[in-house]
């Protein structure tokens, strides 16, 4: 008796297993992956949410709690990291409170980024086609929620893969993977629970210590940085990369301007930073996470690439640069 219940329970388990995947196909199956990006750019900017975020990279795992609000296009956030030195950030709007409880004190620094967890997400107008194919993978669930789980695979080795889980129910991302060349995870985040348009007091959102007596340091405000036309130009960057933007930055006021020049496919973007001065003995390469960076000398100048891609792309990038004729 007792293993024909069995039996009967796995069976039965199969065929509801098999029914609840035909139903999330049929949810998802009425929206395109472009259409699925564009649900999740509107989530990402519009939802309440709090909960606990994993986030894996280079074989460490790290969590933290965040409470995140939107109204009237004004982000407030608190982000507590539950390992470490206990730090947590608070955002108001573009303002945020880097909080540093082992240290007593309070860095005050200005973010333009609407989004802390996802600013490298695709948006729902990237072009696909040229660089990246996009498709919806698979029906799964991320903290209890169901998801539908859109790949977007590079056509080349130029750039890495991504994948995204997707709640079903709002579009928004419970879980992101960035994909390497050999197709497994360089970083991953990923909530273990969350509650979506939750009602969340304000109290949530204040710092969890008096911070009476402690010391405040604050960063310089950031002027708005005017685009300006290069000197500097590349013949041989990746198939996709262009020139989104350029602008002259001091980095510090004992040091001449730097030039930084954001490339971009639509999805990955590579900083170049180019500088007078040839201190630099020979070309180096670091790497911190999924980002890589290199530096060569052209001239009398430091070329410095970095961004989320694989070190063929920013070697090329860097490598290429030269000063218009």
């Amino acid at each position: 008796m007792h293993s024909n219940f069995d039996t009967r329970t796995a069976a039965a388990c199969i065929a509801l297993g098999g029914l609840f995947i035909g139903a999330l196909v049929i949810a998802a199956d009425d929206k395109t992956p472009s259409e699925w990006l564009e649900r999740m750019d509107s989530a990402v900017q519009t939802t309440n949410y709090e909960g606990t975020v994993v986030r894996l990279q280079d074989g460490k795992v790290e969590a933290f709690e965040v409470v995140h609000t939107v109204s009237d296009g004004v982000v407030r956030e608190k982000v507590i990291f539950k390992d470490g030195n206990g730090l947590e950030i608070i955002r108001n709007g573009n303002e945020v409170h880097c909080i540093f409880p082992d240290r007593k004190s309070v860095l005050v620094e200005e973010w333009n980024d609407q989004s802390t967890l996802f600013s490298t997400l695709p948006s729902g107008d990237l072009q696909f086609g040229s660089a990246y194919d996009v498709s919806i993978d698979s029906f799964e669930r991320v903290a209890g929620r169901k998801a539908v789980v859109l790949a977007i695979r590079p056509h080349d080795n130029y750039r890495y893969g991504h994948r995204i889980w997707l709640d079903i129910k709002t579009g928004f991302p419970l879980q992101a993977q960035l994909i390497g060349d050999d197709s497994e995870p360089l970083q991953q985040v990923k909530f273990a629970d969350i509650r979506i348009d939750a009602d969340i007091l304000t109290s949530s959102l204040a710092s969890s210590y008096s911070t009476d007596g402690w010391k405040w340091f604050t960063e310089p405000r950031r002027d708005a940085k005017q685009e300006v036309e290069s000197e500097w130009i590349s013949d041989n960057i990746p198939a996709g990369f262009r020139v989104v933007s350029t602008h002259e930055e001091a980095l510090s006021a004992d040091t001449s301007n730097v030039t930084h020049m954001l490339y971009s496919d639509g999805l990955a973007t590579v900083s170049v930073f180019i500088a007078s001065g040839n201190d630099q003995k020979k070309a180096k390469r670091s790497s911190v996470g999924a980002s890589n960076s290199y530096t060569t000398l052209i001239g009398d100048y430091r070329v410095t690439a970095v961004g989320e891609v694989p070190w063929a792309t920013v070697e090329q990038i860097a490598g290429s640069m030269r000063l218009r004729r």
